[in-house]
This record gives structure tokens, C-alpha cells and sequence, in this order.
């Protein structure tokens, strides 16, 4: 019944948006919907042979795949059978015009146990290999997570041909230990012990088998999952063609292994070449002093013998030859993206930047507890969800101009930090690493160009090394140690956006802040209304009349 109730407000909602944008309904219908109900549960699991509490969807882990093609609707009912609240967001979904569906608690009430959250959102001009996972209360690391495929529209030429299959590998690092030890590590100012292994799909080593047939080739779409490190994807005697980053078609360059940072993904294509036999699957830790590897199987259907051996090696360390390999990832200018015109013509080196904004991580000690900052001030959530404050203008949860654009000489504090920015500006994000370990950074409802990433000190200078004409679009980078990486960005979209740390310690101590991307219109055209199913919490229960309103019908 509540099903059939969100169905027919979704229609009406439909109807309304045809009569108010004067929209045919055959332009409504190139856009359907598709409907998912999904449960969130504990139950125990064995990703490295020790039992555990996990995060299932529906009974599974990972969660159930989503498969959806470019301007979809999406539209996933989330009933909540955890003990605590819960909140899942969608890793690279832009969001467009909609930060309310984003899933992380500056733009989200959690949904409460035992209640259900429906999430409507649409993948609008994206294609790809992205994942969802859950944002609260550290429950990243007991699961909960799964893959998002987005394919071109009908008659939208791809730079290559159609696979004979499609696989997704969420791989990452896994803890033995359950999410509520972990989190309790933290919550005692403490940092993390070094992960206990990696997982392919939720499962240790030879876990996995990937079937194929000799002659063919097939797409591997790989997301690192994981919480701490930095891995390293190979597939022994078979090389890797990158053609996906992230959303953006690449120069179709080939590899013998390909790293993948914290929240990165990427698509492989792979020839099936060899003779028919089994091979390994190989993920590796990289920049660690301990290395970890597990494996899965690569299945030939014909073949003649299992696999033997060890699995190959790959690289451990190298910090040289992973910039080298990142610097060799480029846009395909002549490749179609969402829409049929050229990736290429959008010519991001042509546009002067409006503002410069310099983001610096450091882990220092606050009130005896360790933390991690972003320009000195470590990030604490505030009492209500920061959009909701913004709407409603409910004051003192959080001001603007709460954190600087450039870092800080002065001690770490703790500040709920919000950035102001104007809608439709051009900036320069360049984000700095003094630090000696690998950072990796997201940002929510954008897609930026990585223009440049060098060792050493970020200046002005540096900007003559840019790349000024295919510098890959994507919406997750990495920093190497001692070393900055800059990127170019169009802040399209309006709304209450996170940046963060994708190693989520960092995360959860405080490396991360808020973009406001704020238009004064006040216009459907630049932002939808609040959803009228939206949750409320903390000072936001006190508007509920005001709250109901402004909501949409």
C-alpha cells in the first residue's frame, strides 16, 4: 500500500511538471522510472572466514546492482531494519538540481530504525561505473554497499564495441573486526589498526569465479570500496584497456595492472586471449609497508586446467610510476557522452577561473583526540542536516565563511565548516598534501577536470604544467604524498554539497567540509523544492508547519 501510495504522488508529480514546464508527455515518457524496494538488515558474514555482523540489502552482500541507462528515474524505497539510524548515498550521481537525494547527513535526516526513506532521483546525462554505500556511523565498513552502471541511451555511439558481458568488482579493504569496534576506536581519539585483508565482492581470497569464453571480450566495471588503502587491479596474463573513468569516455590506453584509489572507479575492457585455462584476478594494497593480496578467478568455459601458482606481483610502493599512470589518463575528445556531441567540446582550458580555492589535509590532536582538518578545522556534524538549515533558515547551525579558501597557519578546531560559492562560477580546486600518506578527495553533485599533480609545494607557477585540453572529468582524485593535485571545475549544480576524504577515519574525524552552491532565483530551473516525503530532525522538527507549507503537493 505505502508502494502504490508513492507510485500515484509520483505520477502526480509527473503530470504536474508536464503541465508546468509545458513538457509533452511523449518527452515524460524517454525517461522511465524504475522501482526498487529494498530492506536493510544485520545478519553475519565471512568475508575473511571470521564471523562478523554485516550490512545485507535485501539478504545480499554486496547490494543488489542497480543497471539503469542515461536520464532514468530512480526510484528506491530504503526500509531500515538496523538497531540505528541509517543513510545510503550514491557515489558520483550528480544529484542534478536535487541535493535533497544526496544521502549524507549535511543534506539528510537518517532514516530512523524500523521507518523507510524513498529516495527519487534521476541519473541525469551521466553514464558509467559508480556505487552506492552507507554514509552514517562508520556502517561502510560492515557492507551495505553495491554497484551503479549507467549505460548510453539507444542510438548514442560508445568508443567501442559492445562486450560479450559486463562484471562489476567492488573491491577493497575489510576489517575482521565489526563497524560499532571500529567506530568506537575513533570515538576514543584513537586511529585505526592497519585493515586484516581485501575483499572482491564481499568475499576473501578465491572467492569469486568470472566465467568467459576464450575469443571474447568483456567489460570489468572496478570500484575500490574499501576504507583505508589504495589497490592495485591486475589479471594475470591478460591486459587491461581503460576505457571509463568515472563517467568520461578515455584514450583507450592499455595496462598490465591499474591503480585504483579510494572511491575511484573505472572500466576495463579485456580481451580473452590466452589459452583456455584458469587465471588469477589480482588485488593488491598499494603504498603500504605490508602489502595485502587476494585474488578470484578468471574462468575460461573450455578451459584445461585450474589455476597454479602464486598470483602475480604487481607494484607495492612506487609512487613514480603511479603519477606516471595517472598523468596517462585522457579524455577521448571524439567520444559521445550522455548526449551525441563530443566529450571534447567543452572546452574547459578556455574558461578563466573565477576563484582559487586551496584545500590542505593534516591530522592533528584536538583536546587530546586525534583528528584530521581540511585548512585547520576538523569537521563536526551539526544537530540538523545542513540543507534543511538552509532552507528553513534556521539559525546557528552553521555560517558561512566558516572555513578559509586557502590553508591555515593557526591551531586545528573543531567548526561544522561550510563553503560559500556562487552558482555557475569556474573555479580552481587545488588540493595540498603535506602529509606522507596517499589522500584521496570527493565531491558530491560534480564532475571537475584533473588538470595537474605534481610533488612538492602547489604555486601559481604550477599552473604552466596544466593540461588545458583532455584532462580526464571525474569526480574522485588522489593526492600522493608530499604532493598537490589540481582540477577545474564548473559549480553547475545548486545545493548543499560534501567534499571529503574517501579514507573514512578521516572522514568521520573530520576531514571534510560543505559547499553551498547558491543561486538567488529561486527557480525550479536551478534547484527542485524540498520532496514532500523529506525526513525531519533535530531544529528542523520545530517548522514542521512552515515545513509542510512550502513542500511540494
Amino acid at each position: 500500500m505505502r508502494d502504490l501510495k508513492h507510485r500515484n504522488m509520483l505520477v502526480y508529480l509527473v503530470v504536474l511538471l508536464t503541465i508546468i514546464t509545458g513538457s509533452s508527455v511523449k518527452v515524460v515518457a524517454e525517461s522511465p522510472y524504475r522501482f526498487l524496494t529494498w530492506n536493510v538488515t544485520y545478519s553475519d558474514i565471512y568475508p575473511l572466514g571470521v564471523k562478523q555482523q554485516g550490512i545485507l540489502i535485501n539478504g545480499q552482500f554486496p547490494g543488489p546492482p542497480i543497471e539503469a541507462v542515461t536520464n532514468d528515474n530512480l526510484i528506491i524505497s530504503v526500509f531500515n531494519s538496523l538497531d540505528e539510524p541509517f543513510l545510503l548515498s550514491w557515489n558520483g550521481i550528480q544529484q542534478r538540481r536535487n541535493s535533497w537525494q544526496d544521502g549524507v547527513y549535511g543534506t539528510n535526516c537518517p532514516i530512523p530504525p524500523g521507518q523507510n526513506f524513498t529516495y527519487v532521483l534521476q541519473v541525469k546525462d551521466q553514464i558509467g561505473s559508480y556505487y552506492y554505500f552507507p554514509s552514517l556511523a562508520f556502517h561502510k565498513a560492515a557492507g551495505g554497499y553495491g554497484g551503479i552502471r549507467i549505460d548510453s541511451r539507444p542510438l548514442i555511439p560508445v568508443p567501442f564495441p559492445p562486450p560479450a558481458g559486463d562484471f562489476t568488482v567492488l573491491a577493497g579493504d575489510w576489517y575482521k573486526m565489526n563497524h560499532t569496534d571500529l567506530r568506537a576506536i575513533l570515538d576514543n581519539g584513537h586511529d585505526l589498526p592497519f585493515p586484516d585483508g581485501l575483499v572482491i565482492n564481499g568475499r576473501g581470497s578465491n572467492g569469486n569465479t568470472f566465467t568467459v569464453d576464450q575469443g571474447k571480450t568483456y567489460r570489468f566495471r572496478i570500484s575500490n570500496v574499501g576504507i583505508a588503502t589504495s589497490i592495485n587491479f591486475r589479471i594475470q596474463g591478460h591486459q587491461l584497456i581503460l576505457v571509463e573513468t568515472e563517467g568520461d569516455h578515455t584514450l583507450q590506453n592499455t595496462y598490465s595492472s591499474l591503480d585504483v584509489h579510494l572511491g575511484q572507479s573505472y572500466s576495463l575492457l579485456v580481451t580473452m586471449d590466452q589459452t583456455p585455462q584458469d587465471y588469477y584476478v589480482v588485488v593488491s594494497t598499494r603504498f603500504t609497508s605490508q602489502v595485502h593480496t587476494t585474488t578470484s578467478t578468471l574462468h575460461y568455459r573450455n578451459s584445461g586446467a585450474a589455476v597454479t601458482g602464486l598470483p602475480p606481483g604487481g607494484p607495492t610502493t612506487e609512487i613514480d610510476w603511479s603519477l606516471n599512470q595517472a598523468r596517462s589518463i585522457r579524455q577521448n575528445l571524439t567520444a559521445s557522452g550522455p548526449r551525441p556531441n563530443p566529450q571534447g567540446s567543452y572546452h574547459y582550458g578556455m574558461i578563466n577561473t573565477t576563484r582559487t580555492i586551496r584545500l590542505a589535509n593534516s591530522a592533528p590532536m584536538i583536546n587530546g583526540k586525534q583528528r584530521y582538518a581540511v585548512n585547520g578545522v576538523s569537521f563536526i556534524p551539526a544537530d540538523t542536516p545542513l540543507k534543511l538549515a538552509d532552507y528553513l533558515k534556521i539559525s546557528g547551525v552553521f555560517s558561512l565563511g566558516s572555513i578559509s579558501d586557502s590553508p591555515s597557519s593557526n591551531g586545528a578546531y573543531l567548526q561544522t565548516c561550510v563553503m560559500a560559492a556562487d552558482f555557475r562560477a569556474f573555479v580552481e580546486v587545488v588540493f595540498e598534501n603535506s602529509e606522507d600518506t596517499v589522500q584521496s578527495w570527493h565531491i558530491d553533485g560534480h564532475v571537475f577536470f584533473v588538470v595537474g599533480m605534481d610533488g612538492g609545494q602547489w604555486s601559481t607557477d604550477s599552473r604552466s604544467s596544466y593540461n588545458l585540453r583532455d584532462a580526464i572529468s571525474r569526480c574522485s582524485v588522489q593526492v600522493y604524498p608530499n604532493s598537490w593535485t589540481a582540477v577545474y571545475m564548473p559549480l553547475d549544480n545548486v545545493g548543499m554539497w560534501n567534499i571529503r576524504s574517501e579514507n573514512w577515519a578521516r572522514q568521520y574525524l573530520g576531514q571534510q567540509l560543505y559547499l553551498r552552491v547558491y543561486s538567488p532565483a529561486n527557480s525550479w530551473r536551478d534547484e527542485y523544492p524540498i520532496p514532500s516525503n523529506a525526513l525531519l530532525c533535530g531544529q528542523a522538527v520545530g517548522h514542521k508547519k512552515i515545513f509542510n507549507s512550502q513542500m511540494m503537493p
